[in-house]
């Protein structure tokens, strides 16, 4: 379980699989918000609390690399897992964000990676620029 309940923010357009997404982290304690869109996505991220982000790539009107450089603008100390169906996707997309997995990665994957994104933020917000050791 997490300790409190951190704010992570999924988008993905397919509805089956975000809700799959949410009570996932929901059951791992997490606060869930999500959007079914980039537009959508970016407003929730502009006026909630969001800690980190669970992006999906292929998506229509915006993909998921554009998602992120617009949330890179907006509030650049927030981490940002990339999750998409397909391999291979261009280093200017994955370059943008902290971590890419692939969908087929599976649940404990995902945990463990939302667990390293908020490990990511609370680095960044140390003082001196201290890291912590993996």
């Amino acid at each position: 379980m997490a300790d409190q309940q951190h704010v992570i923010l999924c988008v993905d357009d397919e509805s089956v699989g975000l809700r799959i997404r949410k009570l996932l982290l929901e059951r791992a304690g997490y606060r869930v918000l999500t959007a079914l869109d980039g537009p959508s996505s970016l407003e929730i991220f502009a006026r909630e609390p969001v800690e980190a982000v669970v992006l999906d790539y292929f998506m229509p009107g915006m993909h998921g690399g554009e998602i992120a450089l617009k949330m890179r603008e907006l509030r650049p100390d927030i981490p940002i897992l990339l999750l998409s169906a397909y391999l291979g996707l261009p280093p200017e997309v994955t370059a943008v964000v902290d971590i890419y997995m692939t969908k087929g990665e599976g649940a404990p994957i995902l945990l463990d990676n939302v667990a390293r994104l908020l490990t990511l933020r609370k680095q960044e917000a140390q003082p001196n620029g201290t890291e912590l050791q993996p």
